[in-house]
């Protein structure tokens, strides 16, 4: 367990040699990592090679792990006490497009003075998770250099096929569950609160994703010679889709709420001392009237509350002009966020049983699935979350919140299921950040605050015992 002195002296070396650490974020932004093009395959696993590299020069036991898509990176350091952590991140970054709106060149990571007097390192990847990734990595690099080891056993995962589906990651987890269990997940794919804020991503929902096609004639209808008699597929999937919520905001389904449970009282308090704008958070988009659930927060409404959303209705003639017909096939694709408690089969069962129910029995109705991942909330007598929290607050001078988010993180779920592991979602990444877009961008500020943030965490759970 490392001392007061110690920990200064870790801190102090991370300060003195930070533009060295930024050097290296350079490097790995420089390379085009794309993982949805196949034209990138090469630059993936430069990427992945140069985070072996990166851990070897650590102490690490690093390799990459060919997949069936882009390379898997892993490394470990398992020689000190105490609890044993696997970090993940990931080195894969999405498309530039469209490039005519970048103000420099997407991969030569450029700094930009920002009006608040902060410094944007600009590129992409530089967030969304190159950035994220590295606070960690710098963080590993300050205790081995300063102190000539780390004050924990750390493992690390990372993988080159986030932003184009993971699709290589079950199998993976699969093959290496035994290698790869540890204590405690880490992930740093999340946001702050605020600018002064850090955050724990404590509740992540989960997704049900469903389309569904109704047929009823055998071809699309004159509607002067067949309206009112004939069935018209975009009717009957409206009036389905209609009734999938009811007049109190909340959704209309059978059982749809089996195993909710309200807020956390803790949870709850803790939201209601957030600074949170509720009539900017939809002024901002033109609104003023929540949709959801009566009788609960926005807040609540977006990361504690299940949901339903119609995301496409496709049927009839919708090109230029005007065609009188009545559409023999109606499309519909509707999500469901769910939270902890609800089983996703179940939820997706029960939806198709009501949209069953609602077809005329001449009519026929056909579902194809997107996915069921289960929603995820960690433990809040969790020792990792007491600990990691109190760190955080140490370095930024406030009290971390303890968030949600209305998002889903599938491979979280995984994590679960394959290992056996909690995760602890801490990210510096800022709302503002651009990810996925035009002119990407990390706070100089967020990179050195997550590196010394997570020189922190790394002592604080050197003070907890091992649970395995």
């Amino acid at each position: 367990m490392p001392t007061q002195t110690e920990l200064q002296t870790v801190l102090d070396y991370a300060d003195a040699h930070m533009d060295e650490s930024l050097e290296r974020l350079f490097e790995l932004i420089r390379i085009p990592s794309i993982s949805t093009v196949s034209a990138h395959s090469d630059d993936c696993r430069a990427a992945a090679q140069w985070l072996a590299d990166q851990l070897g020069v650590l102490g690490f036991e690093a390799s990459v792990r060919p997949t069936e898509g882009h390379p898997m990176v892993v490394g470990h350091k398992t020689d000190a006490a105490g609890p044993h952590v696997l970090f993940y991140g990931h080195y894969d970054v999405q498309p530039v497009d469209p490039l005519a709106l970048w103000e420099t060149d997407p991969f030569e990571p450029t700094l930009k003075p920002a009006p608040n007097g902060d410094t944007h390192i600009v590129g992409r990847g530089a967030s969304d998770d190159k950035g994220q990734l590295l606070t960690f990595i710098e963080a590993c690099r300050a205790w081995k250099m300063a102190t000539g080891a780390l004050p924990i056993k750390v493992s690390m995962l990372f993988e080159g096929e986030e932003e184009s589906g993971s699709r290589s990651l079950v199998p993976f987890l699969e093959a290496t569950a035994q290698e790869l269990r540890a204590d405690v997940m880490m992930v740093c794919d999340t946001d702050m609160w605020d600018r002064d804020t850090p955050a724990i991503t404590t509740m992540l929902r989960g997704l049900v994703a469903e389309e569904f096609t109704i047929t009823c004639a055998d071809r699309d209808l004159h509607s002067g010679m067949f309206g009112n008699a004939a069935r018209n597929a975009l009717q009957v999937a409206a009036d389905a889709l209609s009734s999938l919520r009811g007049p109190d905001g909340g959704v209309a389904i059978a059982g749809f709420y089996d195993g909710v449970e309200d807020l956390d009282p803790t949870i709850a308090a803790q939201w209601k001392r957030l600074p949170f704008d509720q009539n900017g958070f939809l002024s901002d988009i033109g609104l003023r009237i929540p949709a959801g659930e009566t009788g609960y927060s926005i807040m609540e409404q977006v990361w504690a509350r299940p949901s339903c959303e119609i995301h496409g209705v496709i049927g009839g003639y919708t090109e230029e002009g005007f065609k009188t017909v009545i559409p023999a096939k109606a499309h519909a694709k509707v999500s469901f966020r769910l939270v902890a408690g609800q089983d996703p089969v179940a939820i997706r069962d029960a939806f198709r049983s009501h949209i069953r129910a609602r077809v005329p029995d001449d009519c026929s109705v056909e579902f194809a699935s997107y996915g069921a991942s289960a929603a995820i909330a960690l433990p809040l007598d969790s020792p990792y979350l007491t600990a990691t929290r109190h760190a955080l607050g140490e370095e930024w001078d406030t009290e971390a919140a303890l968030a949600g988010t209305g998002g889903s993180i599938p491979i979280v779920g995984e994590f679960k299921r394959q290992l056996g592991m909690d995760t602890l979602l801490v990210g510096f990444a800022r709302f503002d950040n651009r990810i996925h877009s035009p002119n990407e961008k990390y706070d100089l500020s967020s990179f050195k605050g997550g590196i010394r943030s997570f020189i922190r965490v790394l002592a604080a759970l050197s003070e907890l015992k091992a649970s395995n």
